[in-house]
């Protein structure tokens, strides 16, 4: 089997930078494919990963579900019920895992990806829908099925995370960008109802921070570091 690798937390707290540095560390030695990059290019899915060592993926995607949360189903100036939501982003996960994550892993393959199921079971409830709806939902299933091997929780103040988020280029104006929403979310992410979840579904679950001083290259190395210190630890084949 492969080698699963799931990055999470708040909006802002570096999981787009933990997950670049881990793709230019595989990129070293390895043939990447970064589904956030094929995705923007309307291609959908590729037919084949059989060529690649590693897949880059993030959550939402961008095709199919994915793409309609990013532009219409999250953005502030639409009205979705939380429970629509939801929905999607198990529709959405679901296409994901059947397409290329389980098969990538069957095929001893790595996955490095930026959020997942953990951002349902976190933001969803406090959208309103219940945990157990948000877990009952077909594509939730199966992907809590095939939990990570490593699972990095970003901690991060919601403080911190807004004022990165308001010096990014580009906006995306998505409805969980708030303080408040943040706040609410943030003691979540640290519960330990969560960890156990993740740990009887077999991950190793670990928390790094990124909160100043710790810089964006603190956080590109340690990232590195925690993963490559597992793969010793299972006695896989290190790059």
């Amino acid at each position: 089997m492969g080698f699963f690798v799931m990055i999470d937390g708040l909006d802002g707290s570096g999981k787009g930078t933990a997950l670049d540095a881990l793709k230019q560390w595989a990129a070293k030695k390895k043939k990447v494919l970064d589904l956030r990059e094929y995705g923007k290019k309307d291609q959908g899915y590729p037919k084949s990963i059989a060529e690649y060592d590693v897949i880059i993926s993030a959550e939402p995607t961008y095709v199919g579900y994915g793409k309609k949360i990013r532009e219409e189903l999250i953005q502030k100036n639409k009205k979705h019920s939380a429970q629509e939501i939801a929905e999607a982003f198990a529709k959405d996960r679901e296409a994901l895992y059947t397409k290329i994550i389980i098969p990538a892993l069957q095929q001893g393959k790595w996955v490095f990806q930026e959020r997942g199921i953990v951002t349902s079971l976190v933001y969803q409830p406090a959208q309103g829908v219940s945990l157990e709806k948000v877990k009952a939902l077909p594509g939730n299933k199966l992907t809590l099925e095939h939990a990570p091997d490593l699972l990095i929780i970003m901690k991060v103040k919601p403080e911190t995370t807004m004022l990165r988020l308001e010096k990014r280029k580009k906006k995306d104006n998505a409805i969980f960008e708030n303080i408040a929403f943040q706040k609410k979310i943030e003691n979540v992410y640290e519960s330990s109802w969560l960890k156990k979840l993740f740990e009887k579904k077999g991950s190793t679950v670990v928390y790094l921070s990124t909160d100043p001083p710790l810089t964006a290259k603190d956080t590109k190395k340690e990232i590195v570091k925690i993963v490559r210190t597992k793969i010793e630890e299972e006695k896989r084949e290190v790059w």
